[in-house]
């Protein structure tokens, strides 16, 4: 005869997968026992102890986003009676309040069958001086600023993988189009499918998302579409490319797609010319940094340079055509660069 202590013991390792062949057959045939004895009803004022346990506990379970782990439930231990412990849904249900205290898994009732799951809320704040490297379990990467709270379900379950973050971070997803990724932040919503960018949300400042591999789409938090995709958009969100950021003003409340601060070479390109068309310089500019750069080929139709750019930014090698031409050049919005010219005289 096992003493409470054990059993307890042995109800955690069963719930947590962590049983021996016999010790699940001793689980299960008093699972079924439950459900079987002749004995008179609870008495109520232990009923109403257990039922409101059980209960408060699916609440918490079932919520979109605890806000904490919740505090452990005692429930005293007592002999299974028939009238109250014939349901399976409340049978299952106190059996996990049992052991909810030592951290194991849970047994929940839902609407077709008792189903078991290990999934629970993680979450993940980065008290170091450095930044955090974690890997979810769908493969996907992901890395923690300082001071940053990043949290999730442990499985990634459901038909969204869904994280919630609260400072800086920056993910690699691992794809799969049959299931977004998306990331919540107290401002903006960004969904992808596999790929790689960055994420601002710290208190006081704009939200900022920028796109370093892929395609990314973000949407406002407040109202967000949450089946939208980057294949295909909310109503009101923005669709961002390598190099382009897309900044959220609480002032304005306006979503604003930009170039990031320093583009990176997305395709290898040479970038040395001698005595070319200007217009050539632009289209492999364009092309090396993925960026569209508007400008007036008819104006630029008589002008040709030799120039080679070597580690420059994309700023700086823009820049150093300017001076050259004597023309110039601006950032304008939708992540565009326009370049003006007044022309050149034909030789």
């Amino acid at each position: 005869m096992l003493s409470q202590t054990e059993f307890d013991a042995l109800l955690q390792r069963y719930l947590a997968g962590q049983c021996q062949p016999g010790e699940q057959q001793l689980v299960e045939q008093w699972s079924q026992q439950l459900g079987e004895a002749d004995d008179q009803p609870l008495p109520a004022h232990l009923q109403a102890q257990v039922k409101a346990a059980v209960w408060d506990r699916i609440a918490q379970l079932t919520a979109d986003e605890p806000a904490a782990a919740p505090a452990p439930i005692v429930v005293p231990f007592i002999a299974p009676r028939r009238s109250f412990w014939r349901e399976p849904a409340l049978r299952w249900a106190a059996a996990a309040v049992l052991t909810l205290g030592a951290g194991a898994a849970w047994w929940l009732p839902r609407p077709a069958a008792t189903v078991a799951t290990t999934s629970h809320w993680v979450r993940r704040t980065n008290a170091s001086v450095q930044a955090q490297h974690l890997q979810l379990a769908d493969g996907s990467h992901v890395t923690l600023a300082t001071g940053s709270t990043l949290k999730y379900r442990s499985d990634l379950a459901g038909a969204r993988r869904e994280v919630y973050l609260t400072g800086q971070a920056c993910f690699k997803v691992a794809k799969n189009p049959d299931r977004p990724f998306l990331v919540y932040t107290d401002k903006l919503v960004t969904t992808v499918l596999g790929t790689t960018f960055l994420v601002k949300a710290y208190a006081g400042e704009p939200g900022l998302v920028a796109v370093r591999e892929g395609r990314v789409a973000v949407q406002r938090r407040q109202g967000a579409e949450l089946d939208a995709t980057p294949n295909q958009l909310a109503a009101a969100g923005v669709l961002l490319l390598p190099n382009q950021q897309a900044t959220y003003s609480t002032k304005t409340k306006h979503l604003a797609k930009a170039l990031v601060d320093k583009p990176v070479i997305l395709a290898p390109q040479p970038l040395a010319f001698k005595n070319r068309p200007v217009t050539e310089v632009l289209a492999a500019l364009e092309k090396a940094y993925g960026v569209n750069i508007v400008y007036d080929p008819t104006r630029l139709s008589a002008c040709t340079v030799t120039i080679a750019f070597d580690e420059e930014s994309l700023f700086d090698q823009l820049d150093t055509l300017c001076k050259t031409l004597n023309a110039k050049y601006k950032l304008a919005n939708n992540a565009q660069i326009i370049f003006e010219s007044s022309g050149c005289s034909a030789s």
